[in-house]
């Protein structure tokens, strides 16, 4: 049993989960947001805030601390060009995960891994719903009967054996 056994596996060698940590993290700063599973993105989340720390300090030994663990340059200097200034007066809180429901192949629950900057994550909030409306299938069909008596009546269901 793994009792108090800190982190998730992910099916995955330690360093091929090193690797999957650094580009998941890489494509949040280069991009805002990213589409994973909720445990990848769980995963993830304190790394990447760890990262937007660093480029918040800004210092030469925050840069080589990045370079080291992102492997990539452009990366890394848009999370200290661009990334760290912008969350300079946050004291933490840098990423959200926002569940968006299962993947149609496998249904693997996934969300966006999102930075708080992030302008177009409003739109994954679902619609309000209008005052008044129907909820209720059953009362719903008997109002659509009342308008057009065409629709056939629903089926009963049998109870035991045919």
């Amino acid at each position: 049993m793994r009792h108090q056994r800190v982190g998730k596996k992910l099916g995955r060698d330690s360093a091929h989960r090193k690797a999957l940590y650094s580009n998941l993290a890489g494509a949040l700063i280069e991009h805002g947001r990213i589409k994973t599973t909720i445990t990848k993105a769980k995963a993830v989340k304190p790394i990447a805030e760890e990262m937007i720390t660093l480029g918040r300090r800004g210092d030469l030994h925050a840069r080589r601390q990045a370079v080291a663990f992102l492997r990539s340059k452009d990366v890394v200097h848009k999370l200290f060009a661009e990334v760290g200034p912008a969350f300079a007066a946050r004291p933490g809180g840098y990423t959200r995960i926002v569940r968006i429901g299962p993947r149609p192949g496998d249904a693997a629950e996934m969300a966006y891994l999102d930075s708080s900057t992030h302008r177009s994550s409003s739109r994954t909030r679902a619609p309000p719903r209008l005052p008044g409306r129907v909820r209720r299938r059953s009362r719903h069909l008997s109002k659509l009967r009342s308008i057009s008596p065409r629709l056939p009546p629903t089926p009963k269901r049998s109870r035991g054996r045919r």
